[in-house]
Protein backbone atom coordinates (compact mmCIF):
# COMPACT_ATOMS: atom_id res chain seq x y z
CA UNK A 1 0.00 0.00 0.00
CA UNK A 2 0.95 3.74 -0.25
CA UNK A 3 1.60 4.05 3.19
CA UNK A 4 3.16 7.50 3.04
CA UNK A 5 -0.64 8.27 2.79
CA UNK A 6 -1.87 6.54 5.73
CA UNK A 7 0.16 5.46 8.74
CA UNK A 8 -1.12 1.58 10.02
CA UNK A 9 -2.58 1.19 13.34
CA UNK A 10 -1.29 -2.94 13.57
CA UNK A 11 0.11 -5.03 16.75
CA UNK A 12 3.47 -4.43 18.14
CA UNK A 13 5.06 -7.67 17.11
CA UNK A 14 4.00 -6.98 13.57
CA UNK A 15 7.07 -4.72 13.47
CA UNK A 16 9.65 -4.51 10.89
CA UNK A 17 12.62 -2.24 10.97
CA UNK A 18 15.79 -0.92 9.18
CA UNK A 19 19.22 -1.34 10.49
CA UNK A 20 22.13 0.41 9.19
CA UNK A 21 24.87 -2.37 9.05
CA UNK A 22 28.72 -1.39 9.48
CA UNK A 23 29.82 -0.75 5.35
CA UNK A 24 26.71 -1.66 3.77
CA UNK A 25 23.59 -0.35 2.94
CA UNK A 26 20.10 -0.49 4.85
CA UNK A 27 18.77 -3.62 6.04
CA UNK A 28 14.88 -4.60 6.33
CA UNK A 29 13.70 -6.71 8.60
CA UNK A 30 10.64 -8.58 8.00
CA UNK A 31 8.40 -11.22 10.10
CA UNK A 32 6.98 -14.64 8.49
CA UNK A 33 4.04 -14.43 6.48
CA UNK A 34 2.18 -17.32 4.71
CA UNK A 35 1.49 -15.02 2.06
CA UNK A 36 3.40 -12.89 -0.50
CA UNK A 37 4.21 -9.68 0.97
CA UNK A 38 3.73 -6.65 -0.60
CA UNK A 39 6.04 -3.62 0.09
CA UNK A 40 5.54 -0.20 -0.46
CA UNK A 41 7.98 2.16 1.70
CA UNK A 42 9.81 5.35 1.45
CA UNK A 43 13.73 4.85 0.91
CA UNK A 44 16.47 6.99 2.62
CA UNK A 45 16.36 10.12 1.19
CA UNK A 46 20.18 9.70 0.25
CA UNK A 47 19.32 6.62 -1.75
CA UNK A 48 16.55 8.07 -3.38
CA UNK A 49 18.50 10.77 -4.97
CA UNK A 50 21.14 9.12 -6.03
CA UNK A 51 19.81 5.46 -7.27
CA UNK A 52 18.52 4.98 -11.10
CA UNK A 53 17.22 1.23 -9.45
CA UNK A 54 17.07 -0.76 -5.79
CA UNK A 55 16.79 -4.36 -5.14
CA UNK A 56 16.47 -5.93 -1.73
CA UNK A 57 19.30 -9.00 -1.58
CA UNK A 58 18.68 -11.67 1.15
CA UNK A 59 21.41 -12.20 3.71
CA UNK A 60 22.49 -15.91 3.15
CA UNK A 61 25.26 -17.06 0.35
CA UNK A 62 23.84 -16.93 -3.12
CA UNK A 63 20.25 -15.43 -2.49
CA UNK A 64 19.22 -13.96 -5.24
CA UNK A 65 18.13 -10.51 -5.25
CA UNK A 66 14.61 -9.45 -5.31
CA UNK A 67 13.72 -6.75 -7.75
CA UNK A 68 12.06 -3.23 -6.58
CA UNK A 69 10.66 -0.31 -8.27
CA UNK A 70 11.52 3.22 -7.41
CA UNK A 71 8.24 5.02 -7.68
CA UNK A 72 7.19 8.46 -6.57
CA UNK A 73 6.64 9.00 -2.55
CA UNK A 74 3.16 11.16 -1.68
CA UNK A 75 2.55 13.53 0.91
CA UNK A 76 -1.01 13.51 3.26
CA UNK A 77 -2.93 15.05 0.45
CA UNK A 78 -2.05 12.78 -2.44
CA UNK A 79 0.41 15.04 -4.10
CA UNK A 80 4.22 14.03 -4.91
CA UNK A 81 6.56 14.98 -2.64
CA UNK A 82 9.81 16.13 -4.65
CA UNK A 83 12.71 14.32 -4.33
CA UNK A 84 11.29 11.40 -2.15
CA UNK A 85 10.89 7.78 -3.53
CA UNK A 86 9.46 4.67 -2.49
CA UNK A 87 10.17 1.22 -2.78
CA UNK A 88 7.55 -1.41 -3.92
CA UNK A 89 8.62 -5.55 -3.84
CA UNK A 90 6.74 -8.58 -3.54
CA UNK A 91 8.61 -10.66 -1.02
CA UNK A 92 7.14 -14.85 -1.40
CA UNK A 93 5.67 -16.56 1.87
CA UNK A 94 8.32 -17.37 4.39
CA UNK A 95 7.68 -19.57 7.55
CA UNK A 96 10.61 -17.27 9.41
CA UNK A 97 12.28 -13.49 9.64
CA UNK A 98 13.88 -12.39 6.39
CA UNK A 99 16.67 -9.78 6.61
CA UNK A 100 17.16 -8.19 3.16
CA UNK A 101 19.83 -5.34 2.71
CA UNK A 102 19.27 -2.71 -0.34
CA UNK A 103 20.75 -2.17 -2.80
CA UNK A 104 21.45 0.24 -5.23
CA UNK A 105 22.54 0.31 -9.22
CA UNK A 106 23.03 2.75 -11.43
CA UNK A 107 20.85 1.15 -14.52
CA UNK A 108 17.51 0.61 -14.57
CA UNK A 109 16.17 -2.74 -14.10
CA UNK A 110 14.57 -4.06 -17.20
CA UNK A 111 10.16 -3.24 -16.27
CA UNK A 112 7.71 -6.63 -16.21
CA UNK A 113 4.71 -4.12 -16.79
CA UNK A 114 3.88 -1.69 -19.39
CA UNK A 115 1.06 1.48 -19.40
CA UNK A 116 -0.16 2.43 -22.32
CA UNK A 117 -2.75 4.32 -24.14
CA UNK A 118 -6.09 2.20 -25.11
CA UNK A 119 -7.84 5.33 -26.21
CA UNK A 120 -8.26 8.82 -25.62
CA UNK A 121 -10.14 8.53 -22.59
CA UNK A 122 -8.30 5.04 -21.33
CA UNK A 123 -4.98 4.13 -19.75
CA UNK A 124 -4.08 0.26 -19.69
CA UNK A 125 -1.77 -1.84 -17.46
CA UNK A 126 -0.53 -4.85 -18.81
CA UNK A 127 2.17 -7.71 -16.97
CA UNK A 128 3.89 -8.47 -19.58
CA UNK A 129 1.15 -10.27 -22.46
CA UNK A 130 -1.77 -10.03 -19.79
CA UNK A 131 -4.01 -6.98 -19.21
CA UNK A 132 -4.77 -6.03 -15.34
CA UNK A 133 -6.63 -2.95 -15.79
CA UNK A 134 -8.13 -0.13 -17.87
CA UNK A 135 -8.22 3.25 -16.18
CA UNK A 136 -10.67 5.69 -17.78
CA UNK A 137 -9.37 9.26 -17.22
CA UNK A 138 -12.34 10.70 -20.08
CA UNK A 139 -15.57 10.54 -20.05
CA UNK A 140 -17.49 6.79 -20.60
CA UNK A 141 -21.32 6.67 -22.59
CA UNK A 142 -22.84 3.83 -24.52
CA UNK A 143 -25.22 3.86 -27.13
CA UNK A 144 -28.66 2.89 -25.52
CA UNK A 145 -28.02 4.04 -21.80
CA UNK A 146 -29.15 7.06 -21.02
CA UNK A 147 -26.57 10.08 -21.58
CA UNK A 148 -26.79 11.53 -17.76
CA UNK A 149 -25.09 8.33 -16.84
CA UNK A 150 -22.09 9.12 -18.36
CA UNK A 151 -18.89 8.86 -16.38
CA UNK A 152 -14.90 9.26 -15.23
CA UNK A 153 -12.59 8.47 -13.41
CA UNK A 154 -12.67 4.60 -12.52
CA UNK A 155 -11.39 1.14 -13.52
CA UNK A 156 -12.82 -1.03 -16.01
CA UNK A 157 -12.25 -3.32 -17.08
CA UNK A 158 -10.42 -5.13 -14.54
CA UNK A 159 -8.87 -8.31 -15.68
CA UNK A 160 -8.42 -11.87 -13.73
CA UNK A 161 -4.96 -13.70 -13.45
CA UNK A 162 -5.10 -15.25 -17.08
CA UNK A 163 -6.71 -12.27 -18.75
CA UNK A 164 -10.41 -12.87 -18.39
CA UNK A 165 -12.75 -9.90 -17.85
CA UNK A 166 -13.85 -9.43 -13.82
CA UNK A 167 -15.58 -6.54 -13.94
CA UNK A 168 -19.05 -4.74 -15.67
CA UNK A 169 -20.18 -1.38 -17.08
CA UNK A 170 -23.07 0.06 -17.95
CA UNK A 171 -25.23 -3.45 -16.39
CA UNK A 172 -28.95 -3.20 -17.40
CA UNK A 173 -30.22 -3.43 -13.78
CA UNK A 174 -27.67 -0.70 -12.58
CA UNK A 175 -26.52 1.67 -15.66
CA UNK A 176 -24.54 3.80 -12.52
CA UNK A 177 -22.40 0.89 -11.95
CA UNK A 178 -19.16 1.04 -13.10
CA UNK A 179 -16.14 -1.36 -12.54
CA UNK A 180 -14.08 -0.66 -9.96
CA UNK A 181 -15.18 3.00 -8.71
CA UNK A 182 -16.00 5.18 -6.23
CA UNK A 183 -18.79 7.39 -5.50
CA UNK A 184 -21.17 8.62 -3.21
CA UNK A 185 -25.04 9.11 -3.31
CA UNK A 186 -25.04 11.82 -0.59
CA UNK A 187 -22.74 15.06 -1.42
CA UNK A 188 -23.52 18.07 0.04
CA UNK A 189 -21.90 21.34 -0.47
CA UNK A 190 -23.09 24.41 0.77
CA UNK A 191 -26.22 23.04 2.18
CA UNK A 192 -27.00 21.78 -1.24
CA UNK A 193 -26.80 17.87 -1.35
CA UNK A 194 -25.57 16.36 -5.17
CA UNK A 195 -25.53 12.51 -6.21
CA UNK A 196 -22.13 11.19 -7.54
CA UNK A 197 -23.44 7.39 -7.38
CA UNK A 198 -26.21 8.53 -9.59
CA UNK A 199 -24.41 11.36 -11.49
CA UNK A 200 -26.74 13.52 -10.29
CA UNK A 201 -25.38 17.48 -9.97
CA UNK A 202 -21.44 16.28 -9.39
CA UNK A 203 -19.13 14.94 -11.61
CA UNK A 204 -15.46 13.71 -11.98
CA UNK A 205 -13.58 15.26 -14.30
CA UNK A 206 -9.82 14.68 -15.14
CA UNK A 207 -6.92 17.27 -14.07
CA UNK A 208 -3.84 16.12 -14.66
CA UNK A 209 -1.39 12.97 -14.17
CA UNK A 210 0.50 12.99 -11.15
CA UNK A 211 2.65 9.44 -12.35
CA UNK A 212 2.57 7.01 -15.30
CA UNK A 213 5.64 4.63 -14.06
CA UNK A 214 6.06 0.97 -14.92
CA UNK A 215 8.75 -1.06 -13.64
CA UNK A 216 10.45 -4.33 -12.89
CA UNK A 217 8.06 -4.89 -9.32
CA UNK A 218 4.67 -2.76 -10.13
CA UNK A 219 3.02 -0.30 -12.28
CA UNK A 220 1.87 3.09 -10.58
CA UNK A 221 -0.72 5.45 -11.76
CA UNK A 222 -1.26 8.23 -10.23
CA UNK A 223 -3.78 10.69 -11.14
CA UNK A 224 -5.35 14.10 -10.39
CA UNK A 225 -8.96 14.78 -10.51
CA UNK A 226 -11.90 17.30 -9.58
CA UNK A 227 -15.31 17.23 -8.60
CA UNK A 228 -17.05 19.48 -10.10
CA UNK A 229 -20.71 21.12 -9.48
CA UNK A 230 -21.38 22.96 -12.53
CA UNK A 231 -18.17 24.82 -13.52
CA UNK A 232 -16.89 24.90 -10.02
CA UNK A 233 -14.79 22.84 -8.27
CA UNK A 234 -15.75 21.88 -5.02
CA UNK A 235 -12.61 18.75 -3.86
CA UNK A 236 -9.82 17.65 -5.43
CA UNK A 237 -9.20 13.85 -5.81
CA UNK A 238 -5.90 12.23 -5.95
CA UNK A 239 -5.64 8.38 -6.85
CA UNK A 240 -2.94 5.87 -6.69
CA UNK A 241 -3.50 2.73 -8.50
CA UNK A 242 -0.87 0.48 -8.40
CA UNK A 243 -0.56 -3.28 -9.98
CA UNK A 244 1.91 -5.50 -7.99
CA UNK A 245 2.93 -9.25 -9.81
CA UNK A 246 1.09 -11.90 -10.48
CA UNK A 247 2.29 -14.22 -7.89
CA UNK A 248 0.92 -18.39 -8.66
CA UNK A 249 -3.23 -17.83 -8.67
CA UNK A 250 -3.24 -14.28 -7.33
CA UNK A 251 -2.61 -10.66 -8.26
CA UNK A 252 -3.00 -7.26 -5.90
CA UNK A 253 -3.72 -3.76 -6.87
CA UNK A 254 -3.60 -1.09 -4.26
CA UNK A 255 -5.96 1.50 -4.43
CA UNK A 256 -5.21 4.64 -2.34
CA UNK A 257 -7.59 7.99 -2.40
CA UNK A 258 -7.11 11.37 -0.75
CA UNK A 259 -9.77 13.73 -0.70
CA UNK A 260 -9.57 17.30 -0.22
CA UNK A 261 -12.62 19.94 -0.09
CA UNK A 262 -11.81 22.98 -2.20
CA UNK A 263 -12.99 26.33 -0.69
CA UNK A 264 -16.08 25.14 1.46
CA UNK A 265 -16.44 21.97 3.13
CA UNK A 266 -17.90 18.37 1.89
CA UNK A 267 -20.15 16.01 3.51
CA UNK A 268 -20.72 12.59 2.67
CA UNK A 269 -22.91 10.06 3.11
CA UNK A 270 -24.16 6.75 2.60
CA UNK A 271 -27.32 4.81 1.37
CA UNK A 272 -30.40 5.21 4.43
CA UNK A 273 -30.12 1.53 5.25
CA UNK A 274 -27.86 0.30 3.11
CA UNK A 275 -24.41 2.21 3.75
CA UNK A 276 -23.20 1.67 0.27
CA UNK A 277 -21.41 5.06 -0.59
CA UNK A 278 -17.24 4.80 -1.14
CA UNK A 279 -15.43 2.16 -3.17
CA UNK A 280 -17.12 -0.65 -5.12
CA UNK A 281 -16.43 -3.42 -7.11
CA UNK A 282 -19.33 -4.95 -9.97
CA UNK A 283 -18.36 -7.69 -11.08
CA UNK A 284 -19.42 -9.20 -14.09
CA UNK A 285 -22.12 -11.25 -15.43
CA UNK A 286 -21.65 -14.99 -13.60
CA UNK A 287 -23.34 -18.01 -11.77
CA UNK A 288 -22.48 -19.63 -8.83
CA UNK A 289 -21.98 -16.68 -6.96
CA UNK A 290 -19.90 -17.27 -3.50
CA UNK A 291 -18.99 -14.15 -1.11
CA UNK A 292 -17.04 -14.66 1.77
CA UNK A 293 -16.52 -12.59 4.59
CA UNK A 294 -15.23 -12.88 8.32
CA UNK A 295 -18.63 -14.02 8.90
CA UNK A 296 -18.62 -17.01 6.91
CA UNK A 297 -20.08 -17.87 3.18
CA UNK A 298 -23.46 -18.02 3.38
CA UNK A 299 -26.53 -16.90 1.07
CA UNK A 300 -27.78 -13.75 2.91
CA UNK A 301 -27.25 -10.03 1.88
CA UNK A 302 -25.52 -7.93 3.87
CA UNK A 303 -26.23 -4.50 5.10
CA UNK A 304 -24.62 -1.83 6.82
CA UNK A 305 -22.52 -4.55 8.48
CA UNK A 306 -18.71 -3.69 9.79
CA UNK A 307 -16.34 -5.75 7.63
CA UNK A 308 -12.48 -5.59 7.24
CA UNK A 309 -12.36 -7.72 3.98
CA UNK A 310 -15.24 -9.27 1.41
CA UNK A 311 -14.91 -11.89 -1.60
CA UNK A 312 -16.88 -12.80 -4.30
CA UNK A 313 -16.19 -15.36 -6.73
CA UNK A 314 -18.04 -16.38 -9.51
CA UNK A 315 -18.46 -19.23 -12.59
CA UNK A 316 -18.26 -16.29 -15.47
CA UNK A 317 -20.78 -16.45 -18.11
CA UNK A 318 -18.23 -15.51 -21.20
CA UNK A 319 -15.99 -18.14 -20.36
CA UNK A 320 -17.65 -20.45 -17.92
CA UNK A 321 -14.12 -20.22 -15.46
CA UNK A 322 -14.24 -19.62 -12.11
CA UNK A 323 -12.87 -16.57 -10.82
CA UNK A 324 -12.65 -13.72 -8.05
CA UNK A 325 -11.37 -10.88 -6.28
CA UNK A 326 -11.72 -9.77 -2.70
CA UNK A 327 -11.77 -5.91 -1.14
CA UNK A 328 -9.69 -5.31 2.03
CA UNK A 329 -9.48 -2.26 3.78
CA UNK A 330 -6.19 -0.95 5.39
CA UNK A 331 -5.78 -1.02 8.54
CA UNK A 332 -5.02 2.38 9.19
CA UNK A 333 -8.18 3.19 7.34
CA UNK A 334 -10.61 5.94 9.08
CA UNK A 335 -13.51 3.98 11.49
CA UNK A 336 -12.01 0.95 10.68
CA UNK A 337 -13.64 -1.00 9.65
CA UNK A 338 -16.09 0.31 7.75
CA UNK A 339 -19.52 -0.71 6.76
CA UNK A 340 -20.60 -2.68 3.81
CA UNK A 341 -23.13 -4.06 1.74
CA UNK A 342 -22.85 -7.51 -0.69
CA UNK A 343 -25.12 -8.44 -3.02
CA UNK A 344 -25.39 -12.04 -5.05
CA UNK A 345 -26.26 -10.55 -8.10
CA UNK A 346 -22.50 -9.09 -8.49
CA UNK A 347 -21.46 -6.11 -6.14
CA UNK A 348 -19.53 -5.60 -2.91
CA UNK A 349 -20.18 -1.62 -1.79
CA UNK A 350 -17.54 -0.55 1.25
CA UNK A 351 -20.04 2.24 3.03
CA UNK A 352 -18.02 5.20 4.40
CA UNK A 353 -18.42 6.84 6.29
CA UNK A 354 -22.08 5.04 6.15
CA UNK A 355 -25.01 6.56 7.53
CA UNK A 356 -23.35 8.76 9.46
CA UNK A 357 -22.44 11.63 7.65
CA UNK A 358 -18.83 12.91 7.82
CA UNK A 359 -17.88 16.86 6.77
CA UNK A 360 -14.33 17.22 5.38
CA UNK A 361 -13.23 20.87 5.84
CA UNK A 362 -11.27 22.75 3.04
CA UNK A 363 -7.39 22.14 2.88
CA UNK A 364 -7.46 18.90 4.59
CA UNK A 365 -6.93 15.92 2.79
CA UNK A 366 -8.84 12.62 4.04
CA UNK A 367 -7.04 9.51 2.97
CA UNK A 368 -8.72 6.12 2.00
CA UNK A 369 -6.66 2.69 1.09
CA UNK A 370 -7.45 -0.59 0.05
CA UNK A 371 -6.05 -3.61 -1.61
CA UNK A 372 -7.88 -5.40 -4.45
CA UNK A 373 -7.09 -9.20 -4.39
CA UNK A 374 -7.49 -10.91 -7.70
CA UNK A 375 -7.34 -14.92 -7.81
CA UNK A 376 -8.24 -17.58 -9.91
CA UNK A 377 -10.54 -20.32 -8.70
CA UNK A 378 -12.54 -19.60 -5.31
CA UNK A 379 -11.19 -18.26 -2.19
CA UNK A 380 -11.92 -19.48 1.14
CA UNK A 381 -12.02 -17.50 4.42
CA UNK A 382 -8.60 -19.12 6.31
CA UNK A 383 -6.63 -18.10 3.14
CA UNK A 384 -8.50 -14.57 2.64
CA UNK A 385 -7.49 -14.04 6.54
CA UNK A 386 -4.04 -14.79 5.82
CA UNK A 387 -4.14 -12.06 2.95
CA UNK A 388 -5.24 -9.70 5.38
CA UNK A 389 -2.54 -10.75 8.00
CA UNK A 390 0.04 -10.21 5.03
CA UNK A 391 -1.67 -6.48 4.37
CA UNK A 392 -1.21 -5.75 8.04
CA UNK A 393 2.52 -6.45 8.18
CA UNK A 394 3.38 -4.96 4.85
CA UNK A 395 1.30 -1.38 6.49
CA UNK A 396 3.78 -1.56 9.82
CA UNK A 397 6.98 -1.76 7.63
CA UNK A 398 9.03 1.05 8.31
CA UNK A 399 12.98 2.46 8.46
CA UNK A 400 12.22 3.01 12.63
CA UNK A 401 15.95 2.80 13.06
CA UNK A 402 17.21 4.76 10.31
CA UNK A 403 14.69 7.24 9.45
CA UNK A 404 13.32 7.46 6.03
CA UNK A 405 13.83 11.21 6.01
CA UNK A 406 17.73 11.12 7.06
CA UNK A 407 20.13 11.06 4.36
Amino acid sequence: MIKAIIPALVAPLLTASVVALAGEGPTLVVPATSEPLHLSLPVPAGVAGKAAAVSLRPEGDGAAAVPASLVPDVGRDGAPVEGRKRLVATLPAADGPRRLRLETADAPAASTFRIADVDDGSVGIWEGDKPVLVYNHGVISREGVPADRARSSYVHPLYGVDGEVLSDDFPRDHYHHRGLFWAWPHVVVDGKEHDLWMLKGIRHKFERWLAREAGPASATLGVENGWYVGDRRVLVERVWIEAHPTVGDARAIDLALALTPEGSPVTLGGAAGKSYGGVNIRYAPGRDVRIVTPKGDGPDDLAMTPLPWADLSERLAADGRTSGAALFVAPGHPDYPPTWLTRHYGVLCIGWPGVKPRTLEPAAATTLEYRVWIHRGPAEGERLARVAEALAVGENLDWSDRGADKP
